[in-house]
C-alpha cells in the first residue's frame, strides 16, 4: 500500500508538477469553450475542470490521466440546459456520476473489449466534426475583424512550436490575440460577454430542482447518455495513456473514479466531464506520470481562474473560436480517410456509419452503438462463412457421411441446414460433427431440421462426434432424439 502511494504521488515529483502547470494553462480555453458549447457560463466548465481533475486524481484507475469538462458531453447538454435551465444540468451530472458508479461496481469497463478500432475511430472523427460545427455561430454575420483574429490564432497555434514547445502554442494564442484587442480597440465578442466567470471558490450546494418522478424523467435520458459516452471516451483515453506509459489501468475503479468526480461536480456547480484524450497525452508528453499531475492540473486552474478572472474575461472569442478549431483539427483522424481504399469494406462502413449517425443525431452514444452492433453483424456473417459439409460413401457398410467442420450458430444455421443432399437419403445417413461446434438454440433446431428431413426421405440418422458442450445444449434444447440411444449424440 505505501509502495504504491509513493509510485503513484512521489515518484516523479518536478516532472508532475511542471506537467500539472503545462495542462492546466492549456485547460482554461478548452474549458470556457466548452461550457459555451454546453450554453452555460464559463463557470461551469471551469468548477468542472477543476472538480473532475482534483478529483479523478484519487479515486481514479489511471494515473497521470486527465479529467475535466469535455467537448463529449458538453454536446450532449445542449438540449437539456435549453430547454430546462442550469439547475437540471446539475441534477443530470449528480446522476451521470451515479450511474457510473453502478457501472463499476457491476464491472463494465471490460465491455470496451466489444468497441472495435473502426467504432473508435468513427467516434472520434464525429466528435472533431460536432467540435467544428459548434464553432459555426461564432464565423456567421461576424465583422471581418473575427476572421482575422481567428486566422491569425491558428496561425499562431501552428507555427508558435517551431520557435519553442516550453509554453502551450494555443496559450501563447489567447495572450497575443488578446492583447491585440484590446490594444486596438477592436468591437469584437469577448469571454464576459459569454456570461460571469468566478471570483471565488466553488461552494457544496444541492441542485435547486424537485425531487420528484418528473424531475426524473426529464434528466435520466441525458444522464444515460453522458454516463455511456464519459465512459467510452474515459475507458478510450486510459487504454491510449496504458499504450504511451507501457503500464496498465483498472478500468472498473476508473468507471467508479469517473463516477465519483461526476458527483461532486455536480454539488460543487460544475458540468459533467469525463477523461480527455488530448490533454492526457499532454501532460504525458510534458513527463507526467503519477496522481500529482492530475492534482496539479486541477488545483492550477481554480488558482489562476479566481486570482486572474478579470483577464480572462477579455479574451476574444475569436481566440477560443481558433483553439477549438485546432482541437477538432489534431482529434480527426486523417489517415482513416486514406484508409477506406485499404481497409476491408466492413470495417470502413462501421467507421462511416459511426461518424454519420452520430453527427446526424449529435448523439455520441447512439453513433457508438450502431457501430458495434454493425460490427456485431459483419463478425457474424465472416464467421458464418466459416462452415464447410463435405460428403462421402462408405461402401463397406453402405453410409453416407457427412462431415462437417465450422461454427454453426445462428449467422450460418441456414447454410448448415442446406448444404445437405436430402435426395441421397437412401439407408444410414451418419453425420459427423467433430469438428464442428453448435452454439446456441438456432443452430441446435437447424440440427433438429435436418435430422428430421433425413427421416422422412426415409433414412436411418446417426449424430457423432458432438463435444461435451454442443451435446449439453443438443439434450438440453434438441428434440430430434429425445427417444434414441444417447450414445449416437455423444459419439461414445
Amino acid at each position: 500500500m505505501i509502495k504504491s502511494l509513493r509510485q503513484d504521488w512521489l515518484s516523479n515529483v518536478r516532472n508532475d508538477l511542471l506537467a500539472g502547470l503545462v495542462v492546466a494553462l492549456a485547460l482554461i480555453p478548452e474549458a470556457i469553450a466548452f461550457s459555451i458549447i454546453a450554453g452555460v457560463d464559463p463557470k461551469i466548465g471551469l468548477y468542472a475542470s477543476f472538480s473532475m481533475a482534483t478529483v479523478i486524481a484519487f479515486a481514479g484507475g489511471r494515473p497521470g490521466m486527465i479529467s475535466a469538462a469535455t467537448g463529449a458531453m458538453a454536446l450532449v447538454m445542449v438540449t437539456l440546459v435549453k430547454e430546462h435551465g442550469l439547475q437540471y444540468l446539475l441534477a443530470a451530472t449528480v446522476l451521470t456520476g451515479v450511474l457510473q458508479v453502478v457501472a463499476g461496481w457491476l464491472r463494465l469497463g471490460v465491455l470496451m473489449r466489444f468497441v472495435s478500432r473502426s467504432v473508435i475511430t468513427g467516434f472520434v472523427n464525429a466528435l472533431a466534426i460536432l467540435i467544428f460545427m459548434a464553432q459555426l455561430p461564432e464565423l456567421t454575420n461576424v465583422s471581418w475583424h473575427v476572421y482575422a483574429m481567428t486566422a491569425a490564432g491558428l496561425a499562431i497555434i501552428y507555427l508558435f512550436p517551431y520557435v519553442t514547445r516550453a509554453v502551450p502554442s494555443p496559450l501563447v494564442a489567447i495572450v497575443v490575440l488578446t492583447i491585440v484587442a484590446i490594444t486596438l480597440g477592436l468591437d469584437i465578442r469577448t469571454v464576459g460577454d459569454m456570461g460571469q466567470l468566478p471570483d471565488s471558490l466553488p461552494v457544496f450546494l444541492l441542485p435547486d430542482v424537485p425531487l420528484n418522478l418528473e424531475t426524473l424523467a426529464i434528466i435520466f435520458p441525458y444522464s444515460a447518455t453522458l454516463a455511456v459516452v464519459g465512459l467510452l471516451e474515459s475507458m478510450m483515453t486510459a487504454s491510449i495513456v496504458d499504450d504511451m506509459t507501457d503500464t496498465s489501468s483498472d478500468k472498473n475503479r476508473e468507471c467508479v473514479g469517473q463516477g465519483v468526480a461526476n458527483v461532486v461536480t455536480g454539488f460543487l456547480g460544475g458540468m459533467a466531464g469525463c477523461a480527455m484524450i488530448g490533454q492526457s497525452v499532454i501532460n504525458t508528453k510534458s513527463g507526467g506520470r503519477g496522481r500529482l499531475s492530475t492534482l496539479a492540473a486541477g488545483v492550477l486552474l481554480l488558482v489562476m481562474v479566481v486570482f486572474a478572472g478579470d483577464w480572462v474575461a477579455r479574451i476574444p472569442m475569436a481566440a477560443l473560436v481558433a483553439v477549438m478549431i485546432m482541437v477538432s483539427i489534431g482529434t480527426f483522424s486523417w489517415s482513416s480517410i486514406r484508409d477506406l481504399r485499404h481497409h476491408p469494406k466492413s470495417s470502413s462502413a462501421v467507421m462511416l456509419t459511426t461518424v454519420v449517425v452520430v453527427v446526424a443525431t449529435h448523439d455520441l452514444a447512439r453513433g457508438v452503438l450502431a457501430g458495434v452492433l454493425l460490427s456485431g453483424v459483419f463478425f457474424a456473417h465472416k464467421v458464418g462463412q466459416i462452415l464447410r459439409v463435405s460428403s462421402s460413401i462408405d461402401d463397406e457398410a453402405g453410409v453416407r457421411v457427412y462431415t462437417v467442420a465450422g461454427q454453426v450458430f445462428f449467422a450460418s444455421a441456414a447454410r448448415f441446414a442446406n448444404a445437405f443432399d436430402y435426395r441421397e437419403a437412401i439407408g444410414t445417413v451418419r453425420i459427423d460433427v467433430s469438428r464442428a461446434h453448435f452454439w446456441d438454440i438456432t443452430a441446435i433446431g437447424a440440427l433438429d431440421k435436418v435430422v428430421t428431413r433425413f427421416r422422412r426421405a426415409g433414412a436411418e440418422v446417426e449424430v457423432i462426434g458432438l463435444n461435451e458442450a454442443s451435446a449439453t445444449m443438443v439434450d438440453k434444447f434438441g428434440v430430434h432424439d429425445k427417444d434414441g440411444a444417447p450414445d449416437l449424440l455423444t459419439g461414445h
